[in-house]
């Protein structure tokens, strides 16, 4: 095994998605669910980088019958404010890094996302492959590919760590080793599993 695969939202991070839709719904005084209905036709296109964040706000606030937000960068804001890393799983990349393995990270996001994502300034990553930087977005085959080729490592040398079954299956069809998230210790229990030494 050469290489391990972390997915960022609901892996690395506490999943921002309901977190984010509230704090829209507050913007724009409307519900949570309101939100996500309006969002659903932009959120693929904003996720492969199709659309930029105006077009979002202007089709997703017509939708809505709001205004657009004053905030120029409302969806980094919010984002931001959400952001709760799982520092046992970034402890856990860190350390793979340092005994040898090359660390992946493959994230279907938006480009507010990947810019605070850089501003972190993690160094454990060897590679870092965005939806909206690559066109493509999981589970499509492409963008497995892509993470694979950028880190020179066969399907077969890597493992692949997701919360989402359909994500997880998208890395199987490649021939990619798995590992469903739950939490920490279970990830760390199926890391051993594929012999992969963690000091456990």
């Amino acid at each position: 095994m050469k290489a391990i695969i972390f997915d960022w939202g609901g892996v690395l991070i506490d999943s921002p998605a309901q977190g984010m839709l509230d704090l829209f719904a507050q913007e724009f005084g409307v519900t949570p669910e309101a939100v996500n209905n309006a969002y659903r036709p932009f959120g693929e296109r904003f996720q492969k980088g199709q659309i930029e964040e105006h077009d979002l706000w202007e089709g997703l606030c017509a939708a809505l019958g709001v205004e657009k937000p004053y905030k120029p960068l409302l969806w980094e804001h919010v984002f931001e404010q959400v952001y709760a890393p799982n520092e046992e799983m970034f402890s856990l990349a860190s350390t793979l890094k340092d005994w040898g393995y090359k660390v992946g990270l493959l994230s279907n996001t938006e480009s507010p996302t990947v810019r605070f994502f850089h501003q972190q300034g993690y160094t454990m990553f060897d590679v870092a492959v965005f939806s909206c930087e690559e066109g493509t977005a999981k589970p499509e085959r492409r963008i497995y590919q892509i993470a694979l080729e950028r880190l020179g490592a066969k399907p077969t040398e890597v493992v692949f760590i997701d919360d989402r079954v359909d994500f997880i299956e998208g890395a199987q069809k490649l021939g990619m080793h798995t590992i469903r998230f739950e939490n920490p210790q279970q990830a760390k229990q199926a890391l051993v599993a594929l012999s992969i030494p963690i000091g456990q």
